[in-house]
């Protein structure tokens, strides 16, 4: 009688596409199953590795330093050690790691802000991957600008970091020439705008401060190619008409436009007062806008949702302090939650 063969009768591809279903906890029995099932299954455990708590990451992070099998199989990663404190030694593996993973397209890299204070780019040396998007805490400092010029196929950057306010990025002209989409939280505008300058960027995400406000939009001028989706966290900038103004003179093409204001507190009024600043956009679709204070019941906001609609006809998606979605529909402003009740009824 002949031995029973080890190789699935299914074929490789059906049995990836169906371990692709299975959670993370219960695709580990599965490794133990034999040599080829374990391949498989290794290749759906490894490609993308996200929320991963910190003790796991530890142990990933050793895994992939030591194991031929599993690292060309990562595609995406994220580590975060926000609330860690990592060795100068365990910093070393890490490098080793990165380096191992050739094949990686997206990574995200996390370090608690003692850590940040002295380079940490130096974990990108020797990488040879070619990322699609990059998010980290890193400072902006000159090993991870020479990082980023190797990169050229990256077409999202997110800067999650504190950078000092006079902190200047010596980014390569030539670096980044795919960029379309930058996320910064706490990076000046001197910072954003060496990111955006000659870059073909549509989409933009950034922190307004007092007093900079203006000088943070002038970088939206830079891009290469109109900006098309941005998103401001305003802390007490000021005004909500006079913020959407300064936006739109810059970007007068947005499409869609995403505030959210941290401190001012703003009230019904100051919403209806906004409305003739958006009709200084042309092309504007989408808007949120997001505040505190703004006490506002729902047919307050389905008002200011047609006022608004008035001042820029192109709006079709509307969403106002209470969270509430509006759509324009058949001539007239209706909530999201307006629709799922008919559907249900």
């Amino acid at each position: 009688m002949s031995s029973p063969s080890l190789r699935p009768t299914l074929p490789t591809e059906t049995i990836e596409l169906i371990l692709g279903h299975v959670s993370r906890t219960d695709l580990l029995p599965v490794l133990t199953t034999n040599s080829v099932i374990h391949k498989i299954a290794a290749r759906v455990l490894y490609r993308t590795n996200l929320d991963v708590a910190a003790k796991h990451a530890i142990l990933l992070v050793k895994t992939l330093a030591h194991n031929d099998l599993y690292a060309p199989f990562v595609r995406q990663i994220e580590l975060d050690w926000t609330g860690n404190s990592l060795t100068g030694n365990f910093l070393r593996l890490l490098n080793r790691t990165l380096k191992r993973l050739k094949h990686l397209l997206h990574l995200s890299l996390e370090f608690a802000s003692h850590d940040n204070q002295s380079s940490m780019a130096w974990v990108l040396g020797g990488c040879t991957f070619s990322l699609k998007t990059f998010m980290t805490s890193m400072r902006c400092e000159p090993l991870l600008a020479r990082f980023l010029e190797t990169q050229n196929s990256i077409t999202e950057v997110c800067l999650r970091g504190f950078n000092p306010p006079m902190c200047a990025f010596p980014l390569s002209s030539h670096a980044l020439p795919r960029l379309a989409h930058f996320r910064t939280v706490l990076s000046s505008p001197r910072i954003t705008a060496d990111f955006v300058r000659d870059r073909p960027i549509e989409s933009v995400s950034m922190s307004l401060y007092p007093g900079d406000m203006a000088t943070s939009l002038d970088a939206l001028l830079l891009s290469s190619r109109p900006v098309k989706r941005l998103t401001v966290m305003s802390f007490d900038v000021g005004d909500p008409a006079e913020l959407l103004s300064e936006i739109a003179v810059r970007v007068p093409g947005l499409e869609a436009l995403h505030a959210v204001v941290l401190i001012t507190q703003h009230s019904h009024e100051l919403l209806v007062k906004t409305a003739p600043s958006l009709s200084q956009f042309k092309a504007l679709k989408y808007l949120t806008f997001m505040a505190p204070g703004a006490s506002t019941s729902l047919d307050d906001e389905k008002g200011i949702a047609t006022l608004w609609h008035k001042a820029c006809p192109t709006l079709r998606t509307i969403i106002l302090p209470k969270g509430v979605v509006w759509g324009y529909t058949d001539g007239k402003w209706v909530s999201w939650q307006d629709v799922v009740n008919q559907d249900a009824s």
